[in-house]
């Protein structure tokens, strides 16, 4: 798999076992030590309820914005094995996890691979990921939504009482 020139990636991270802050900051450690990956900036940490069940503690998540030479794949792969040294266990769908990394974005990159799907599906839907990136990245774009990230954010902090047809959210 070739490598690609150097892109801007955006990364969420999740946590809600353990020491989750300390979980956030340890995954970044880990993906800023790697060669081909830089870390250029982070948002703060926001705590927020589960997405899915319910009977399960509230999550810190945080994005983060790389600089990479690695190709999208490559960046999964990374992450994932990240993930996995740090014990994660995938034992039930949207289920408690000691860590989740997630590509959001990848340039302005659209992906559809088995297992490798970018923008990710469902960004646009998640508060706890558009808070975050919003912080660092108002006004990066969705490319199949053509829309910024901050006019993402308003559109779906605005869904519970105004249901315009300019707001390019799919349904929830």
């Amino acid at each position: 798999m070739a490598e690609s020139a150097e892109v801007v990636a955006y990364i969420g991270l999740g946590s809600n076992v353990g020491d989750r802050a300390g979980n956030i900051s340890r995954a970044i450690e880990a993906i800023g030590s790697s060669a081909r990956v830089r870390v250029i900036s982070s948002s703060n940490l926001y705590q927020t309820s589960p997405v899915g069940p319910a009977d399960q503690p509230d999550f810190i998540n945080a994005v983060i914005a790389v600089r990479t030479t690695l190709s999208a794949r490559r960046l999964l792969w990374l992450l994932q094995s990240i993930e996995s040294k740090m014990g994660r266990v995938r034992t039930r769908r949207w289920g408690p996890r000691i860590i989740d990394l997630d590509i959001l974005l990848y340039a302005d990159d659209v992906v559809a691979e088995p297992g490798l799907t970018i923008p990710h599906p469902r960004m646009h839907l998640r508060w706890f990921a558009l808070a975050p990136l919003a912080q660092i990245a108002p006004s990066a774009r969705h490319p199949l939504l053509d829309a910024t990230v901050a006019e993402l954010l308003t559109c779906l902090e605005s869904r519970g009482s105004v249901q315009g047809a300019a707001c390019p959210l799919g349904p929830v």
